[in-house]
């Protein structure tokens, strides 16, 4: 049995972090984000908290499934997929995503900014992807 509340809580802050993701996709350029430190964190911020939400719903979804404990983030969605819970096509660009937390996380961003506007630009489906298959579990 899956943890509603929990995996729902999470849903939530997903679905708003990926709404201001995609304002940010229109609004925001790369100059923004190289010139405009306000921009910039908000961005930032957006993107650390919808990556960090599905981090978090993938370990409700190991828990409940009682699953192998994941050494990474990365791993946590390699995990899923062998489980057959997340294609292994999905479960690889949110590992992805995953890895891409850390340089967030550990202000890695400051040395190649195209790469954040790259994945601000791009990477957004994946996490729609994610919250879509979840939402079909509960």
């Amino acid at each position: 049995m899956v943890d509603k509340k929990g995996i729902l809580d999470h849903l939530r802050e997903l679905d708003e972090a990926l709404n201001d993701w995609g304002r940010y996709q229109r609004d925001v350029s790369l100059e923004d984000l190289k010139h405009n430190r306000d921009k910039r964190n908000m961005v930032l911020h957006a993107m650390l908290i919808s990556i960090q939400s599905a981090i978090d719903i993938a370990n409700h979804l190991i828990s409940e499934h009682r699953l192998r404990r994941p050494a990474t983030y990365r791993e946590t969605f390699e995990i899923l997929s062998e489980a057959d819970v997340l294609s292994e096509q999905l479960a690889e660009q949110l590992s992805d995503l995953a890895g891409f937390r850390n340089v967030l996380v550990h202000i890695y961003w400051r040395l190649n900014l195209e790469q954040i506007y790259d994945v601000l630009i791009k990477d957004r489906d994946v996490l729609l992807e994610f919250m879509k298959v979840v939402k079909s579990m509960l």
